[in-house]
């Protein structure tokens, strides 16, 4: 069996960063991807060292021609896409709804809602001619209930629920199967931006979370993995949440 082939969107810090690290450890070849190539190229170094086969392409996922050329590269330089975790995602400016501004709509949108869109239309191309593959879309706890100062956030992200939703009913068939996993608060740069840099503010918003904490990275990353790859074969249409329990209560 070929060795498998990952594309990761956003791969460059938080997340992204370590489900590119937890890929590599398994000897999957690993394809990252964002807009900074001396970010990739460091990336790129520490994903060789793991043992694993590794590349940097640069895009931006709101580009319908840059997402398309990111999904050639990839299948040009490993023969296939196998699996796929888009990734890429913005909190965009947080806020009260009186606050917020068509701009900030727009922004958070493009990158959350197109760049999704854009990267299932051309991955989905490629699996659906392998007759397999498996997505990963990043959805997040506010893509299922409601946040308050986050009202453009959330509306993207249940929009990234709906799209993983139809991507799958669309590839299920062939194949294909496109889930979702939509972590609560994450000990990363933007839930640092998310609570203002506040220490109070940020207590206050684990204190609200069932396990009183955030997720690492690595936690998140574990989860993606379980849920990419074929040791969950009738997984698909789905939302994983890893919030600590919050969206049970």
């Amino acid at each position: 069996m070929p060795t498998q082939t990952v594309l990761i969107t956003g791969a460059l810090t938080g997340i992204g960063r370590a489900t590119a690290l937890a890929f590599a450890r398994l000897g999957v070849n690993v394809v990252v991807s964002g807009r900074h190539p001396d970010a990739g190229a460091k990336l790129v170094a520490e994903l060789l060292a793991l043992g694993a086969q590794a590349a940097f392409f640069a895009a931006d996922v709101t580009q319908e021609a840059a997402v398309a050329a990111l999904v050639d590269a990839t299948v040009q330089r490993f023969g296939r896409l196998d699996i796929a975790v888009n990734n890429a995602g913005t909190e965009g400016t947080l806020g009260p709804i009186t606050s917020q501004t068509t701009d900030n709509y727009h922004a958070t949108f493009s990158t959350n809602v197109l760049g999704t869109l854009l990267s299932l239309k051309h991955e989905m191309r490629v699996m659906l001619a392998q007759g397999q593959g498996s997505i990963v879309n990043l959805s997040s706890i506010a893509g299922q209930v409601g946040v308050p100062g986050a009202s453009v956030y959330a509306a993207s992200k249940f929009a990234v629920e709906g799209l993983t939703r139809c991507a799958a009913l669309e590839g299920a068939a062939a194949g294909v199967r496109v889930n979702a996993v939509a972590p609560g608060p994450v000990q990363t740069e933007m839930l640092e931006r998310f609570v203002g840099r506040d220490a109070a503010a940020k207590a206050g918003f684990l204190a609200s979370m069932p396990a009183k904490r955030a997720a690492t990275v690595e936690e998140i990353a574990e989860t993606i993995l379980f849920v990419a790859q074929a040791k969950a074969p009738y997984l698909t249409g789905q939302s994983i949440a890893v919030d600590g329990g919050y969206t049970a209560q």
